[in-house]
């Protein structure tokens, strides 16, 4: 092979040794050929990386409830519709055993994959905790974020609620750690707001919670959802909010859990029905 300007010119012989033909290569045929490379690459590596988040959406799939510990007087569903293939939202349903249930819901700061790895990890320090929950609340939260501090960046936290429901007594006890408030609706009604008692998890090394009772009766309905539901925004900007929300279950009360949860679903998709800009969590729990 040899030069003669911005040219490459190639003499190719035949198995005999015969001469038989000259091509120039030049610089323009290697852009192209380069180019095409760093197509096919980029397809390549687009196609790995939807494969993976792929992967991702099914393992976080099933980190959500796969069951859900039978109750006879509490009937109880929830859904989770992040806002990318995976997300930092988490909902959970804790058997802690002799007809107590733990229900959970958290809100990781951030979106995506990262999001998501925490989620996972949360999800993981409670369910390795949960055997103290029942005797022991305070302590089981105090462990959890301790775990969830330790394996986590220093700006990266959660809201969480949980709650803990006795099927005998139909008393449910929570802590409200920096979530959004809960709404009880009663039979009459009359709704109660279940607040902050804490602050959020994981931001803090030495960090404590406070545990609220309420006692529920037949007819009344537990509304737990993450942030993304209440601040979905319209074109406008205009934020659906909790007095919504709270609307669509006063409306829709007399419907199941599962069908509740549609319901509450339905208007809030109509009011922000373009892309969704976070993830949104929600639990419907009836007292029957």
């Amino acid at each position: 092979m040899w030069g003669r300007g911005q040219a490459r010119y190639a003499l190719f012989e035949d198995v005999d040794g015969n001469r038989f033909s000259l091509i120039e290569i030049d610089d323009a045929t290697r852009a192209v050929e380069a180019e095409r490379r760093a197509k096919a690459a980029k397809l390549e590596a687009e196609r790995q990386a939807a494969h993976e988040l792929a992967i991702a959406k099914e393992v976080q799939s099933r980190l959500f409830p796969q069951r859900h510990p039978p109750l006879r007087s509490l009937a109880y569903d929830g859904l989770c519709c992040p806002a990318r293939a995976v997300g930092g939202d988490y909902y959970d349903f804790l058997d802690l055993g002799e007809g107590r249930l733990g229900l959970v819901i958290g809100d990781i700061a951030g979106k995506g994959i990262a999001a998501a790895l925490l989620m996972a990890n949360l999800q993981a320090n409670l369910r390795s905790q949960c055997a103290t929950a029942w005797e022991q609340p305070q302590q089981f939260l105090r462990s959890a974020n301790q775990l969830f501090y330790a394996n986590s960046a220093q700006n990266d936290y959660a809201t969480l609620f949980f709650a803990e429901y006795d099927d005998e007594t139909r008393r449910l006890r929570y802590s409200n750690c920096g979530h959004p408030p809960a709404f009880l609706l009663r039979r009459d009604d009359t709704v109660e707001r279940l607040d902050s008692t804490s602050t959020v998890m994981g931001l803090f090394e030495r960090w404590d919670c406070a545990i609220e009772e309420r006692q529920l009766y037949p007819g009344d309905t537990l509304v737990v959802y993450t942030d993304g539901a209440s601040e979905a925004s319209n074109l406008a900007g205009e934020e659906f909010g909790e007095e919504r929300l709270l609307e669509a279950l006063k409306q829709n009360r007399g419907l199941d859990s599962q069908e509740l949860l549609a319901a509450l679903m339905g208007p809030l998709r109509q009011f922000s029905p373009y892309e969704q800009a976070d993830d949104i969590t929600l639990i419907v729990a009836k007292c029957t």
